[in-house]
């Protein structure tokens, strides 16, 4: 009765408008994390969107702001959607000169769901465990490196913090993506990573990387990360680290076409199909209130909060 009531209600609206493609844009590379969340909501939103076409462009650079800008300035006629992970908060301070502002200029979607990090080592690390890991780290302190995928991607920041939890520093290697650093990862060309279990799990099920610890608050049920501690366990109080992903809509969006959309993503959230695919890769689905937009436009202006003085301390930027 509901799923019917939805159709008709978008039918009899002016959104979808026909014969216009929706655009989700994503602010990093094709074949990672975001982006194959991306493209597995664009298949969903099908249906609920009475057959819309739906396509996924990638638009990277600027720690995200490149792609954010976009949706910022698009029309808000709900055919343009960004989804981005953490970096929605991070901008702000990882990128001096925006043009555009996170908590003014978009519409609030609703949130998607949460990943936690693990940290992962080449293939031939000497280090068994997180406790040799920390003692290696500490006795080669500057020489070892630590692979991201770009400024202010997941990969990039949890670094950031654990080097701070640390209190040292490693050598930052940046790719453009996390594909090509898990690759150098697995050939030995870098020491560590510390990236969503959603892009490691299937590298770790295979012994191809080497896996620490998760950055979750409690160990994680599935097979593969349950005997990994938290890195609360090995001393580090309050290392507590997920990437959430959320949508948004440019600044302007009605109400009625906010709504439309609310409903949409809510009917892809709750599909058990779509669900069980996230869950198998670590993602905890957010069910409570932050799937409502004021929650959401709450939840992240916490996070930039939380983030701002860690990257500061970092003294590293997405313009210098």
């Amino acid at each position: 009765m509901g799923a019917c009531w939805f159709g008709h209600h978008v039918a009899a609206q002016t959104f979808p408008i026909k014969d216009k493609p929706i655009t989700i844009v994503v602010p990093f590379s094709a074949g990672g994390p975001t982006d194959r969340l991306a493209r597995d909501i664009a298949e969903g939103l099908r249906k609920p969107l009475g057959g819309a076409s739906i396509v996924v462009e990638n638009l990277v650079g600027a720690g995200g702001a490149i792609a954010t800008q976009k949706v910022a300035k698009a029309a808000p006629d709900g055919h343009t959607i960004l989804i981005n992970h953490i970096g929605m908060a991070t901008m702000p301070t990882l990128v001096r000169k925006l043009g555009f502002q996170v908590d003014n200029d978009f519409t609030y979607l609703g949130m998607i769901h949460e990943v936690p990090m693990t940290i992962v080592g080449r293939p031939n690390l000497e280090a068994k465990d997180y406790k040799q890991l920390a003692a290696w780290i500490a006795k080669n302190k500057d020489k070892v490196n630590l692979g991201n995928a770009g400024v202010g991607s997941a990969s990039h920041l949890c670094g950031l913090l654990w080097q701070a939890a640390l209190r040292t520093e490693m050598v930052g290697i940046p790719y453009k993506g996390v594909s090509m650093a898990i690759t150098d990862l697995m050939a030995g060309q870098i020491d560590l990573l510390c990236d969503q279990t959603t892009n490691t799990m299937t590298y770790i099920e295979a012994n191809k990387i080497k896996a620490y610890a998760v950055t979750s608050a409690k160990r994680l049920s599935l097979p593969t990360l349950s005997n990994l501690p938290t890195m609360q366990e090995m001393g580090l109080k309050g290392f507590q680290v997920s990437i959430w992903h959320g949508t948004y809509a440019p600044k302007g969006l009605s109400p009625q076409v906010q709504a439309q959309w609310h409903a949409a993503l809510r009917s892809v959230l709750t599909d058990p199909a779509f669900v069980k695919k996230q869950e198998a890769l670590g993602a905890v689905m957010i069910t409570d209130k932050r799937i409502e937009p004021d929650e959401h436009r709450k939840f992240v202006l916490s996070e930039i909060a939380k983030w701002s003085p860690v990257i500061k301390a970092a003294g590293v930027y997405a313009d210098q």
